[in-house]
């Protein structure tokens, strides 16, 4: 990763940005990150990681190293078993179509992952791979048709996703039968670039920027099913196990990727997730 990426990070994460949304104090920053071929998680705070080893979804014991965030790449923030996202989650994203009485919810899978900073491979046969900026839940415990309240204590922390999308793999003339290449295809799901515990969606916002230019924007609190909801009602089908994520939908309208492009998923209070874009 180039230190101009890794600048943007940084800068992403400034407590100036952070307190744009929610008190700094309150919401603590853990990322994975690899340095030297060596892959490990810490707390990320004013541009430092303290690394740790343990569990992050338990026991977890300082080791005493401090590095900069300069030195070390970024990796997606935590390794889940599965992956779920919601469809249909903002008005206005669903414009005119009738509002779900449910999360909506698929699967992607693991291997669509892709760490802060790097691409989004765009498939050669694609014609209409679109963004969409998305909260995404990371699970904390062991879930397992459990009421609001315990999905609520159950959710771990936040991140910042992008659920790419073909459209015409989707939707179109070259429509699948499940979207397993449209949602799922390899690097279709940046993730990152922190894990923010104690963040609280409710008073944030997050925004969407290609080439620069805002695409998307909305504040979290307009999600039609909030977050406990969409955990609540997952964990009644599927038992959701600590590090799984769920993508919880995206706002407002999206367009079409090209190579070339940048895409910039920005929350304040959790951070900046950037990836360029380029063809297979």
């Amino acid at each position: 990763m180039k230190l101009t990426r890794r600048s943007a990070l940084a800068l992403a994460l400034s407590p100036s940005l952070a307190a744009q949304a929610q008190s700094e104090k309150a919401v603590t920053h853990f990322v994975r990150f690899q340095q030297g071929g060596r892959a490990a998680y810490g707390v990320l705070s004013d541009g430092v990681i303290a690394e740790f080893s343990g569990n992050l979804f338990g026991a977890r014991k300082p080791t005493g190293r401090k590095i900069k965030l300069v030195e070390v790449k970024l990796l997606y923030p935590c390794e889940p078993s599965k992956i779920l996202a919601v469809g249909l989650n903002y008005k206005s994203h669903i414009g005119n179509q009738k509002a779900p009485t449910r999360p909506e919810i698929f699967y992607k899978p693991i291997t669509c992952l892709q760490n802060p900073g790097d691409p989004i491979v765009i498939p050669k046969d694609s014609k209409n791979t679109h963004y969409e900026a998305e909260l995404v839940v990371v699970i904390g415990r062991m879930l397992k048709n459990v009421s609001r309240a315990e999905a609520e204590a159950g959710i771990f922390g936040y991140t910042c996703g992008n659920d790419v999308s073909e459209r015409d793999w989707q939707n179109g003339a070259d429509k699948d039968l499940q979207w397993w290449r449209a949602k799922g295809a390899d690097t279709f799901g940046p993730l990152g670039p922190v894990i923010a515990a104690g963040f609280v969606p409710s008073t944030g916002r997050i925004e969407l920027r290609l080439n620069g230019e805002v695409k998307q924007k909305q504040a979290l609190s307009d999600l039609l099913f909030d977050c406990p909801a969409i955990v609540e009602f997952a964990s009644r089908y599927v038992t959701l196990m600590p590090g799984d994520v769920i993508y919880t939908g995206t706002p407002g309208t999206t367009t079409a990727m090209k190579a070339g492009d940048v895409v910039e998923v920005e929350i304040p209070g959790i951070g900046l997730l950037r990836n360029p874009v380029r063809g297979a």
